[in-house]
């Protein structure tokens, strides 16, 4: 059986509605980050990096969230989560999902763990890093939003719900708290806040918000 290794409301989210969206049988590890279990040295034999999530599928062992979602795509081609290969929606799915991980997510890694980026110590630097992260997501954000406003269709691609759109949910989700000038949730731009409604009502994402016990505001 599938297992997936996640930490509630990490970068397992994406991964975890499409499986249950594929409606593949999996199991569901905790990883405890909060007793620091992604550093652990039985985790770091699946990670070396200690990040979540990972999907381990056979002797098949995987991590990075995207990667996770292009697999369980590719594995389950029937359910036609993914455009089909050679065509240019294939690459503009490839493109937005290379671009979340890489720089809409990257982003947000900056925003919530500056101290990463600054000497130990560097409180006014830490908040300079937050800031400009939050700035750059605003305008990140922006891209979206013109995205869906430009093909008028109900998903991030178009027309066809695919394994980019929990991807997106996702990393939206992470701006729920935003405030300020920088950059406000994603959730007040018109037109991602009646896209994160659609997918809040679909199945396999009220059961990952379950699942994980993750309380409101959800998006």
């Amino acid at each position: 059986m599938i297992q997936l290794h996640y930490h509630p409301g990490s970068a397992n989210m994406a991964p975890h509605i499409l499986l249950h969206e594929l409606a593949l049988p999996f199991e569901l590890v905790l990883v405890d980050r909060e007793q620091s279990a992604h550093k652990s040295s039985a985790y770091l034999q699946l990670n070396p990096n200690g990040l979540i999530p990972v999907l381990v599928d056979g002797d098949l062992v995987l991590y990075e969230a995207a990667a996770i979602c292009l697999h369980l795509a590719d594995r389950e081609r029937q359910a036609q989560l993914a455009p089909a290969l050679g065509t240019p929606e294939r690459a503009h799915y490839y493109k937005w999902l290379v671009w979340m991980t890489n720089t809409l997510q990257a982003t947000l890694i900056h925003y919530f763990y500056p101290d990463r980026l600054v000497d130990a110590g560097n409180v006014d630097g830490a908040l300079q890093v937050q800031r400009a992260a939050q700035a750059r997501v605003g305008s990140l954000l922006d891209q979206i939003e013109a995205q869906l406003a430009g093909h008028g269709q109900p998903w991030l691609l178009g027309a066809g719900y695919s394994a980019a759109d929990p991807y997106c949910f996702m990393l939206c989700r992470w701006t729920r708290n935003f405030s300020g000038p920088a950059a406000a949730p994603a959730r007040t731009r018109p037109v991602i806040a009646a896209y994160l409604n659609r997918m809040l009502e679909r199945p396999a994402v009220q059961r990952v918000l379950t699942d994980e016990g993750l309380p409101q505001p959800w998006v």
